[in-house]
C-alpha cells in the first residue's frame, strides 16, 4: 500500500511541471493571429514584431479577419482573411506620396 501511495506522490510531482509547460506554450493571441503569425513567416519571410489595427467581423455567414502585420526588418502589410480555413491574403503597405 505504502508503495501505492508513493508511486502516486511521484506521478503527482512529474505532472506539475509537465502542465504548467503546457499552459506557458499557449498563445495569448486569438488563434488566427497565431495562424497570420505563422503564415506571413512562410509567404513573406516576415518575423512579426506586432499586429495593429486587428479586426473580427462578418461577411454574410463568413467571418472576416484583418490586422496590418509589422515585420522586425521594418516592412508592412496588411492582411486578410474571409473565412476561418482559408489562408490569408497579404498586401505590402507602400510609402505614399500625395
Amino acid at each position: 500500500m505504502k508503495n501505492i501511495i508513493a508511486a502516486a506522490a511521484i506521478a503527482s510531482l512529474i505532472m506539475i511541471p509537465l502542465h504548467a509547460g503546457l499552459a506557458q506554450a499557449q498563445s495569448a493571441d486569438p488563434a488566427w493571429l497565431d495562424d497570420l503569425k505563422q503564415q506571413i513567416a512562410l509567404d513573406e519571410k516576415c518575423e512579426v514584431s506586432y499586429f495593429l489595427n486587428m479586426r473580427e467581423g462578418k461577411l454574410g455567414a463568413d467571418l472576416t479577419f484583418e490586422a496590418r502585420v509589422q515585420c522586425a526588418d521594418g516592412r508592412m502589410f496588411d492582411a486578410s482573411r474571409i473565412g476561418e480555413n482559408n489562408i490569408f491574403t497579404f498586401k505590402r503597405c507602400e510609402t505614399q506620396v500625395c
